[in-house]
């Protein structure tokens, strides 16, 4: 939705709501885009964050510990005296 500054004056506390609910509000000044409003994203707090960084660790190192390791990732290729099989 665009609007302009002037009109949008009249209506801001509505424009506001639009806005936190997904809508694109573009504010024109003289028939240009001037300024979009948008919501502020909330900051998750220290426990979240917490939270998050220690999923991303537990998954990479199942990850990491889910196959053979890197010295022996290319066995299959060799045969017992090792050349290739």
């Amino acid at each position: 939705m665009q609007i302009s500054i002037t009109d949008a004056k009249g209506q801001l506390t509505e424009l506001v709501r639009r806005a936190e609910a997904g809508d694109e509000i573009i504010l024109t000044r003289h028939g240009h885009a001037a300024v979009r409003l948008v919501p502020v994203r909330s900051v998750p707090d220290r426990t979240v964050r917490r939270q998050v960084l220690q999923a991303a660790r537990s998954a990479g190192a199942a990850k990491a510990t889910a196959g053979p390791d890197a010295a022996r990732s290319q066995d299959f290729l060799y045969g017992e005296d090792g050349l290739p099989g």
